[in-house]
């Protein structure tokens, strides 16, 4: 009998991953050039299903007990990989106190992992872990896989640039010394765009003409990006198409930067950033001096928008205004530094089908069920 593999959501670590978590289990993130759930299917040769901690989130999949459950803020190495696969049914496998899987609902057998365990923790972990999961993810991609041709109107520095069939690039400079570029399927890079691996360039997606890339940076699917860019993690459909800055920060999916929006990410003295934590509902410490802005789905900045060092945006917010705005925006707020409003669900549907609509994509009724979910009960998160 075929195992059934389970990735499921610890519900602290899903809040403490919160605005990104709010419409997606911790699965369906991208870090890397894959999401957490591609990486395991990669890993295993097997279709691996997710199970959300929020009721909201859950899909009519029915899960077996017996099931082979990982925790889904973990991310696979083959050491790793290696080791849950010679667990049977009653195993558990731990890590200083973490849970990583267990093999079926009633464990008998505790096993201590020794090696190195890589998990998502907070939302700055997405840009923090980007580069490893950058290399690794390009060396399970590439392998045995052969690259299109580049055109000799572009200045290429390193061994380590793979571009998928269908991509264009023209007249840039790639330098994979610093490590990989994996330029996907339909994606583009304009001419005069610098870029300093490791990047990975999802399908479709376009780097505009004299971008500055700097690595470690994922720009997902359908995503239209410019300006300087600096260890960012975009999860798919977002934009950031014009001038300004955006470093060590991570956005959702269906967001937009508007032109000369630019984001800090290193306070003035230098210090230690406070970041503010869903779980908690307070700002909490953390050790990082650098760290940008922070954006759930659906959200968007007018023109010339400021965003101070650690701003963290909820989903579905409409901010604009030439001052800095608060370093905490909640999910469907509308407005600026002098007022925010609630942003009504009607409008912000509205809105988002007629975004969606630009990407040939159409917002389904599962996702209006979630979103009016997390309207009505947004005082809860």
């Amino acid at each position: 009998m075929k195992i059934k593999i389970v990735l499921r959501d610890n519900d602290i670590t899903w809040q403490n991953l919160l605005p990104l978590t709010f419409v997606r289990p911790i699965a369906a993130c991208r870090i890397g050039i894959l999401t957490v759930q591609e990486k395991w299917e990669k890993h295993l040769s097997s279709i691996v299903s997710c199970l959300p901690s929020r009721d909201y989130l859950k899909s009519n999949e029915i899960i077996d007990n017996s099931s082979l459950f990982i925790d889904s803020s973990v991310l696979p190495d083959f050491e790793l990989v290696s080791t849950i696969r010679t667990m049977k049914e009653g195993d558990r496998l731990v890590s200083n106190g973490i849970v990583i899987a267990e093999f079926g609902s009633n464990t008998t057998t505790e096993i201590d992992y020794p090696g190195r365990v890589s998990q998502l923790k907070y939302p700055y972990d997405f840009f923090q872990k980007n580069e490893e999961e950058l290399q690794k993810d390009y060396q399970i991609l590439t392998q045995d896989q052969k690259s299109e041709p580049l055109s000799d109107t572009n200045r290429v520095i390193g061994k380590e640039v793979f571009v998928a069939a269908g991509a264009k690039v023209s007249c840039a400079i790639l330098n994979s010394e610093t490590g990989p570029i994996f330029i996907d399927e339909g994606a583009e890079i304009m001419e005069g765009t610098m870029v300093r691996g490791p990047l990975y360039l999802g399908k479709n997606s376009q780097i505009k003409m004299g971008a500055k890339v700097y690595g470690a940076t994922t720009i997902g699917p359908g995503c239209k990006v410019g300006g300087e860019i600096s260890n960012v993690v975009f999860f798919g459909n977002s934009n950031k198409g014009h001038d300004g800055f955006l470093g060590n920060a991570v956005i959702a999916e269906w967001c937009n930067l508007g032109a000369d929006t630019n984001s800090s990410n290193l306070k003035n003295n230098y210090a230690k950033i406070d970041l503010y934590n869903y779980f908690e509902k307070k700002y909490i410490k953390t050790d990082l001096t650098f760290c940008g802005l922070i954006m759930g789905d659906h959200s968007k900045a007018g023109i010339n928008t400021m965003f101070n060092t650690s701003t963290v945006v909820g989903i579905c917010a409409n901010v604009y205004g030439a001052d800095f705005l608060p370093k905490h925006i909640p999910s469907f707020s509308w407005g600026s530094s002098q007022k925010l409003y609630e942003y009504k669900i009607e409008k912000a549907l509205e809105t988002m089908e007629i975004v969606m609509a630009r990407r040939n994509k159409k917002l389904s009724d599962r996702d209006r069920e979630i979103l009016n979910y997390i309207f009505e009960n947004k005082s809860s998160f």
